[in-house]
């Protein structure tokens, strides 16, 4: 299901929701974390408007639906730059005729873009960026030359299925069936790996995307792979964690045992800028300000979303974006509330302005965890 608009929450007696609480937060800029420089973040203010807002946009925006016509199927020619111009908005999607709640929902995700990416201090450019920045975006942008499209890959939203379906559409893989252990560098072409001219003309020419999920939920997948799963990652990650937040841990702890309250104080003390790219925020990693993505894709919408890209960009009949395996168990909301409503309250508030921008920017609506929430 698509991600329903940003929208308040409310606190039943008298108790303050998680939403509020932001709202009531500093102007401007927000702690990054211990010792680390400051997070530009929008002014709280434009977005509690944006907030307060979308339930109005949606009134609004049914009635002109019926004069809204669906987008093409296919870009046109490519020859010219009239293709371009049929492109689906940042966040469009080419739909039904009778999927009018979610055409709406689209078209306060690309407002929202619009609001929240044209705030002053805001980037317009790659170039705008610091170094650092501006080096972790072009890391995470992948190439096809073959089809004229950039990708920006972003853990834990199935990027490992785009990455087989690149490497097939460049010929290296048959079927994006063949089991493989997925090698994420080789056989990929990332912008990084381009001089500065090659780099501006195909942010310019080629067609632009990135798929995004709710940020809890991203964190919460992150954290149960990578410390229930990843030898390297306990050992790397969890054994710090456990050393830092637990008392008598002792020096040498495996790490394999990391609680979610435990991984969420590690991410209060972090700077997302130099966060691992597992839990950094989407708007970190893909800087959706600085480049005019022609589509975001959502992860609760994966398989459609997914093929829509690949007849965008004229992609063979014969590929399709990957099945999820059976095998595969996703983190669930029922999993995602039980996660939250065990972990303090006062640590959640500390933790979701490291992610607000993804809030904000993709339409996801902020946690509910009132007492009267987490006891139903």
């Amino acid at each position: 299901m698509f991600p329903r608009p940003l929208t308040p929450l409310a606190a039943p007696n008298g108790a303050e929701s998680l939403g509020r609480a932001l709202r009531r937060a500093p102007l401007g800029r927000a702690r990054a974390g211990l010792g680390g420089p400051p997070l530009l973040l929008p002014s709280m203010l434009m977005f509690a408007v944006i907030v307060a807002s979308s339930g109005l946009l949606l009134m609004i925006e049914r009635g002109i639906l019926a004069e809204m016509k669906p987008l093409p199927l296919h870009p046109p020619n490519r020859e010219g730059a009239a293709w371009r111009r049929a492109l689906p908005r940042p966040g469009g999607l080419s739909l039904e005729a009778g999927d009018s709640d979610l055409q709406v929902r689209q078209d306060v995700r690309n407002r929202t873009l619009r609001a929240v990416c044209g705030q002053p201090g805001m980037p317009r450019d790659p170039w705008d960026l610091p170094v650092g920045q501006r080096r972790t975006l072009l890391r995470h942008i992948l190439v096809s030359d073959r089809y004229r499209f950039l990708y920006c890959y972003v853990p834990k939203v199935a990027c490992s299925n785009w990455k087989r379906v690149l490497k097939v559409l460049a010929g290296v893989l048959d079927s994006v069936d063949v089991r493989l252990k997925m090698d994420h560098r080789n056989d990929l072409v990332f912008l990084a790996d381009l001089r500065p001219e090659e780099i501006r003309y195909r942010l310019q020419h080629y067609f632009k995307f990135l798929f995004v999920r709710d940020p809890l939920e991203r964190l919460l997948s992150a954290y149960r792979n990578k410390f229930g799963e990843i030898r390297e990652y306990q050992q790397r990650y969890g054994a710090e964690i456990v050393r830092r937040y637990r008392a008598g841990a002792g020096p040498s702890p495996a790490g394999d045992d990391v609680t979610f309250p435990e991984f969420l104080r590690y991410l209060v003390d972090e700077d997302p800028e130099r966060m691992n790219e597992h839990w950094m925020p989407v708007y970190h990693l893909c800087q959706p300000c600085a480049v005019h993505y022609d589509f975001v894709g959502s992860y609760e919408r994966l398989e459609a979303d997914a093929n829509q890209v690949l007849e965008w960009v004229r992609a063979p009949p014969h590929v399709r974006f990957p099945a999820r395996q059976a095998w595969y168990r996703p983190a669930s909301p029922e999993s995602l509330h039980y996660h939250l409503c065990s972990a303090p309250r006062a640590l959640l508030q500390d933790v979701l302005p490291k992610y607000i921008l993804d809030f904000s920017l993709f339409a996801y609506p902020l946690p509910n965890v009132t007492r009267e929430a987490c006891h139903q």
